[in-house]
């Protein structure tokens, strides 16, 4: 089982190169996103998946 805490900003990090968005920069009507710092196109329940499945990955190879 692969699991993140609670509050890990999955949503508004960027899976290609980890920025992470303010407060404001992302609502929840928001689907689709732009990164400001590498300019990838992200939807938004894709780049949560695989921001989840990165972090819980090295947290499990680092335990």
């Amino acid at each position: 089982v692969k699991s993140v805490g609670r509050f890990y900003p999955s949503s508004k990090t960027c899976s290609n190169c980890n920025h992470i968005l303010g407060k404001d920069e992302l609502t929840l009507k928001m689907r689709d996103w732009i990164c400001p710092s590498c300019q990838t196109k992200h939807d938004r329940d894709l780049n949560a998946s695989i921001n989840i499945l990165n972090n819980a990955t090295v947290i499990l190879t680092a335990a």
